[in-house]
């Protein structure tokens, strides 16, 4: 983690994360990636929430299966619902969602929020976001 992963977060990925819990807003990082892999990450940001892939454990070991629905593409929607669900809430609660991505495999939950935001987007999330106004970002 501190070898290979603190180096690449930048300054604007931080201070950008450090203004939306800043104010107080509901924070989370939402990924494909394994809760084991990125469980250090979101700690590194110092945001409280996480909704990963859970990766399948058995006997005290990894399987290299899922447990439960991935969260990727659609499942990210599902995921985040559930999780938003278990505090009374809905996609709808809040006067204004954001979710950024770099990929257009999460277009299913980036046309749910209220602010969508590309960030170093793939060649096609570039092409959505350009042709739909959403804001790219870029962070490299």
């Amino acid at each position: 983690m501190a070898e290979k992963i603190v180096p690449m977060i930048g300054e604007a990925a931080r201070g950008l994360v450090a203004r939306h819990l800043g104010t107080g807003s509901l924070c989370a990082i939402v990924t494909a990636t394994n809760s084991f892999v990125t469980g250090p990450i979101a700690r590194a940001f110092g945001v409280p929430h996480l909704i990963a892939t859970e990766p399948e454990v058995r006997d005290g070991r990894f399987t290299g299966g899922v447990a439960g629905t991935p969260c990727f593409q659609a499942g990210k929607v599902e995921r985040v619902r559930e999780w938003l669900a278990r505090d009374g809430h809905g996609f709808h609660s809040f006067a204004e969602s954001w979710f950024y991505s770099d990929s257009a495999n999460d277009l299913p939950l980036l046309e749910r929020v209220s602010r969508p935001v590309a960030v170093d987007p793939d060649d096609r999330l570039r092409r959505v976001a350009a042709e739909r106004g959403w804001p790219i970002l870029e962070m490299h």
